[in-house]
């Protein structure tokens, strides 16, 4: 009689590590609490203890009259003051709430500041993408260890109520941005002594296969990427009329992310089968790897991925106002302007990846801290294979809600390398008269590689 009910327990734990495996874990019931006690998103509805993070009350959903999709941004929150301010003199009084890339730019540099202000939870998505969410929480799968995604779930968060570390990468990666979006961006590295140095002036256009509209459970079969990008530059000069264009797909068991280059010089399109994982990212000269793109991107087959839980954070948030800033204004010598840069204490899921024993990658350990009401990545820590803290990442997200979303987790963000203090600002829209405009979305031929020669020519 004991030896059958051992046997029986047994079976339970391998079903349900088959299960978790495969993601769909979530009961009925516990579905339910994301109409109660969690957002439509799957965030912790309510506000925290001390009062600090406000309960979720449906996003920031207003447009002003006369503001367009691609206009410049405008940022509802300007009249605000920061609450306090962090810097190296009082750090260790607000150590639990930051990464450790936070902590270590307090101690190199005197002059890098956190300006914390009133929290605000902006994040907001249409409500087919909320329903889709509700659907998802007990009928998405994931499967071959994680590194496929069924497109079941296609249309809204896969896994709101994640189990394991990659339903909660999947998560992120699907994230709700809008379907089609243009925007003219400027990446920039900065010497060690503060000299700026334009690496790309780009045409960027994204596309999001995996939400596109109330059924895209039924438009998307699994087959096209969940995500297009393409890009054309338009400078420096010895660079202008040269292209890329990535395809991220949802089944990572038949390769990584594929992308096709086209150099002007050349006037030919050539696969690119190196851009991926810790390849150096061109776009930015080198600075950065290309993992480190709106990350966690491309496939996850070279870590481990642990979720290790949730906690309250000071995190870039609610960043409209660096749009207002011209890019070069927005950047100091070591590290952008404080001034610029709008911090917020928010509730946010950490992420932790680990190289694989025999998988090769120039980052050793990784830490993502993903925002839990819009699943976007607002913080990452990378780290060298002695133990040392190497990379940190600033994600700045934005209010749109003319989309309506809050647009965080892409490439708008500030890249420091702590070794060699040279750092990235990435996607700056300061200088565009026109930032991140929503468009209809664009047939797959507008993407594909032989489009790049016809579009790219100068």
């Amino acid at each position: 009689m004991k030896t059958n009910k051992l046997t029986q327990l047994a079976a339970a734990a391998i079903l349900l590590a088959l299960a978790a495996a495969a993601g769909a874990v979530v009961s009925p019931q516990e579905a339910e609490s994301l109409k109660t006690s969690l957002t439509p998103m799957g965030a912790e509805r309510t506000a925290n203890k001390d009062g600090t993070i406000p309960a979720w009350s449906g996003g920031y959903a207003t447009v002003p009259a006369n503001q367009k999709s691609g206009d410049r941004r405008y940022d509802p929150f300007a009249a605000e003051k920061p609450l306090f301010s962090i810097t190296a003199e009082n750090m260790d009084k607000y150590a639990d709430k930051l990464n450790d890339g936070s902590k270590a730019l307090l101690k190199k540099y005197k002059t890098f500041r956190i300006d914390v202000y009133p929290t605000h939870r902006t994040a907001l998505a249409p409500q087919w993408f909320y329903d889709n969410t509700f659907k998802n929480a007990t009928r998405a799968k994931m499967s071959s260890d994680g590194m496929k995604l069924d497109e079941v779930g296609a249309g809204g968060i896969p896994f709101p109520i994640p189990k394991n570390g990659l339903e909660l990468r999947w998560n992120s990666e699907v994230r709700w941005r809008g379907e089609s979006v243009i925007a003219r961006q400027k990446i920039w590295t900065v010497t060690p002594s503060g000299q700026q140095v334009l690496a790309s002036d780009i045409d960027a256009h994204e596309q999001f296969p995996w939400n596109y509209g109330p059924d895209s459970n039924q438009k998307y079969d699994g087959t096209m990427p969940f995500r297009y990008y393409l890009q054309f530059v338009n400078g420096p000069a010895f660079r202008a009329g040269e292209g890329l264009v990535g395809h991220f797909p949802v089944d990572y068991t038949k390769g990584n992310a594929e992308a096709w280059t086209y150099l002007a010089g050349q006037r030919r399109v050539r696969r690119a089968p190196s851009v991926g994982f810790d390849t150096p990212d061109f776009v930015a000269s080198g600075a950065n790897f290309f993992d480190e793109v709106q990350a966690p991107t491309g496939s996850p087959e070279r870590y481990d991925w642990k979720l290790v839980g949730k906690q309250e954070m000071i995190v870039p948030y609610n960043d409209n106002k660096l749009f207002a800033v011209k890019d070069a204004d927005a950047m100091g010598t070591n590290h952008m302007k404080p001034e610029n840069v709008r911090w917020e204490l928010h509730r946010v899921w950490v992420l932790e990846s680990t190289r694989k024993q025999g998988q090769r990658h120039a980052v050793a350990k990784r830490r993502y801290y993903i925002d839990e009401d819009s699943w976007a990545t607002v913080l990452m820590d990378g780290w060298d294979d002695q133990g040392a803290l190497w990379r940190t990442t600033q994600l700045f997200g934005f209010i749109a809600p003319d989309i309506p979303a809050y647009v965080g987790g892409t490439c708008y963000d500030a890249f420091y390398n702590l070794q060699t203090s040279q750092y990235v600002y990435r996607c700056g829209m300061g200088d565009s008269p026109q930032q991140y405009q929503v468009v209809k979305p664009r047939s797959a031929s507008f993407f594909a590689p032989d489009a790049l020669a016809s579009q790219g020519v100068r």
